[in-house]
């Protein structure tokens, strides 16, 4: 079965079982699940076990939550892989004394410190605590127990820090530690982007920016670039450092938003406990933010990260909003268009464009696109019959693509066909609203009491408390419905 891991975190974002695919990692803690194929990799949770009602105490062991969802957050307590790590020390320990007058020798064991060692980029990444103390949707009026995780963030100057959404998610107190250091310094959440799960701390304390070196951001690799995560997984407490190359870059399932944006595949190594860490090229420039892992038994090593153009548009969201806003959606579900015989009936004449099959009401395109229109382009750009665009030399990506390249209340000129006659109308791009969110915004979910009656908005949280299969959704959401 495949499971995700979320980076040092144990929490379970999706919903399905189709999403086991994906998880995110935590360190240490006691909410982050394993996500199975696809997983955003969340901080280890400390107290890794999930709050219950459970009078037994929690115990410290690693906790795999793995929920029907294709992603999960896989935690690791500490101590909880004492027989693992012990043998496995074993084999790379130092070999025993063979001769006489051998003599420890301290600067021996320390080595030489290499360039990378020594590059002041790796003194930018930090490791984040945080505290959480998810509600309970079943009873919105308390919240569940409270526990621990730990994960990776980095420097991006101005006194802030970029790290996993999913990292500090339901957070009641958040600390940072810079490497080398034996202090703790308390962090605030300044925005939280579900979606592109991407949170920006800061650090008020001045002390903790001391000699500080922000990273900057760099250019999006290119297949078989070499690619360098840094962070702190597994819970330990000094920094790792794990290399491979660039596999793939596609529009990719986000496990903790339950959206699509643009990912970089990797080879290399992701643990619980990277989550939030930033992923380095040879230049030591950052190109993005390791976050998701696919595990399943018919693949290997295949990580995720967030790249640059993403954090980009969330940094730029946040400065131009002074909040996270989200990424914008177009509001049609559509077709592709490959079979001649439906382009025929269309009256597509070449071999382009995707088919509008239904048009969400409460969207701005719903004025002016229709059911059975044919986009072919949109701001200029050509849309194929496969619903895919030119991206960089030789490659193309999902349609998808442009519209998460713009804001929220941006517009863009769509070209169609409609009834064979080409057009171009203008269409202003708004986030996504949910009928039944995926998240509840502001931590605590609303409720009303009415003659012993409570009543709570329908969420997918909810939903996962109440129904731990999908069987008897359907049921649960009629009811809903009706009262």
């Amino acid at each position: 079965m495949a499971t995700a891991a979320a980076a040092n975190c144990c929490f379970s974002l999706l919903p399905c079982k189709e999403r086991t695919l994906f998880s995110t990692f935590g360190s240490t803690g006691g909410r982050c699940g394993v996500h199975t194929s696809l997983k955003p990799f969340r901080t280890a949770v400390v107290a890794h076990q999930k709050p219950t009602r459970s009078s037994k105490p929690e115990k410290e062991s690693v906790s795999k939550k793995i929920n029907n969802d294709p992603f999960a957050y896989k935690d690791e307590i500490k101590g909880s892989s004492a027989k693992t790590q012990s043998n496995a020390f074993k084999s790379f320990g130092t070999s025993k004394k063979e001769k006489k007058g051998f003599q420890y020798d301290a600067k021996e064991q320390q080595g030489d410190s290499g360039t990378l060692q020594e590059a002041a980029f790796l003194n930018a990444v930090v490791k984040v605590y945080c505290t959480h103390t998810a509600p309970d949707y079943s009873l919105p009026w308390q919240k569940q127990r409270q526990y621990t995780s730990t994960g990776s963030a980095f420097m991006i100057g101005d006194g802030k820090l970029l790290t996993n959404a999913h990292c500090v998610e339901h957070d009641t107190q958040v600390k940072v530690k810079r490497r080398g250091d034996d202090t703790k310094y308390v962090a605030k959440v300044l925005a939280r982007g579900v979606e592109c799960d991407i949170a920006l701390l800061s650090v008020e304390n001045k002390e903790f920016w001391e000699g500080a070196e922000p990273l900057q951001l760099g250019r999006m690799p290119r297949l078989q670039d070499s690619v360098t995560v840094v962070g702190y997984p597994l819970g330990g407490d000094t920094i790792s450092v794990t290399k491979g190359v660039v596999s793939r870059i596609e529009v990719t399932s986000y496990a903790h938003g339950s959206s699509d944006l643009l990912g970089i595949q990797i080879d290399a190594a992701i643990n619980p406990g990277n989550s939030g860490g930033p992923a380095f090229n040879d230049q030591g420039e950052c190109i993005g933010v390791a976050f998701q892992v696919y595990r399943s038994e018919e693949v290997e090593n295949i990580g995720y990260v967030i790249p640059t153009s993403v954090v980009s548009h969330f940094l730029t969201d946040y400065e131009r909003n002074g909040k996270y806003t989200g990424f914008p959606s177009l509001g049609v579900l559509l077709q592709k268009l490959e079979n001649p015989a439906l382009r025929a009936y269309l009256k597509v004449q070449s071999n382009e464009g995707v088919l509008v099959r239904k048009v969400e009401p409460t969207a701005d395109a719903n004025r002016v696109i229709k059911e059975g229109d044919v986009i072919v382009s949109f701001d200029g750009v050509q849309v194929g019959s496969e619903g895919t665009v030119p991206f960089r030399t030789n490659e193309r990506i999902a349609f998808r693509y442009l519209i998460s390249q713009k804001f929220a209340g941006d517009v863009a000129e769509i070209g169609i066909i409609r009834e064979g006659t080409l057009q171009k109308v203008q269409v202003a791009l708004h986030p996504r609203v949910h009928l039944v969110p995926y998240h509840i915004e502001g931590g605590q979910p609303s409720y009303l009491i009415i003659a012993g009656l409570v009543f709570t908005p329908l969420s997918e949280p909810l939903i996962n408390e109440e129904c731990e299969d999908s069987i008897g959704v359907r049921s649960f959401i009629s009811v809903f419905v009706i009262y």
